[in-house]
């Protein structure tokens, strides 16, 4: 049998703490293997637990989120821990910047369990998670607000199609969206967004969605 995902959550909410590992520990695949209140008591768990994913709400005391994910998953971080962060829509600014630190993916603390239990998995696979019916809003709302780097020679390596499919990934489009709206197959879009990922050197679907705000490639 496959090991069930290890999961450490952090919240400092106890409530929200212990509903998400009530949920989380009735699932065979899944098992919490630690709780905390905040972001340091998380990066201090995370290097003793070695969780597969962590849970992460943004707002806490003595760390908050976006500095612990930064710690946990960021840039030169020797072994990167996976992060999936949960926040009010309140606060999406922060989300914003918990992914550039280095966060798989985000929900909202309302997301029904089932979304939650997806996340939790679709992120311990090694991919992203971007809730979709807020992802427009989260980053485009902000898009204003970050200053576009200048276009590097990793964009102009992009063909036209692969440009195309990248701002879908920034406008929050699924793989069967991005097939629908170009006329192609799921697989054929797979390949593309793989094929973008390693030409940019990017490390997923969040990173993506960062990169294209970040060069103006989305208005």
């Amino acid at each position: 049998m496959t090991a069930p995902v290890r999961v450490l959550v952090c919240d400092d909410q106890a409530l929200i703490r212990t509903g998400f590992a009530t949920i989380i520990d009735a699932q065979p695949d899944l098992a919490v293997v630690g709780e905390c209140g905040d972001g340091r008591a998380a990066v201090d768990l995370a290097g003793r637990l070695r969780p597969d994913v962590v849970v992460m709400d943004v707002r806490m005391p003595v760390l908050d989120g976006i500095a612990a994910t930064r710690l946990l998953a960021g840039a030169g971080v020797a072994e990167p821990v996976k992060v999936l962060v949960v926040t009010t829509f309140n606060l999406d600014e922060y989300v914003y910047e918990a992914l550039r630190a280095g966060a798989s993916g985000f929900l909202l603390k309302d997301a029904p369990p089932a979304q939650l239990l997806n996340g939790i998995r679709t992120v311990a696979t090694g991919a992203a998670l971007l809730a979709p019916e807020v992802t427009r809003q989260l980053v485009g709302r902000y898009a204003a607000r970050i200053r576009p780097a200048d276009q590097g020679p990793a964009d102009s390596t992009l063909t036209p199609r692969e440009l195309e499919v990248l701002r879908l990934i920034a406008d929050g489009r699924s793989n069967s969206e991005i097939a629908a709206t170009l006329v192609l197959s799921q697989e054929t879009v797979k390949t593309y967004v793989s094929r973008i990922l390693t030409k940019l050197n990017l490390r997923d679907r969040v990173q993506a969605v960062v990169y294209a705000y970040r060069r103006g490639l989305v208005t």
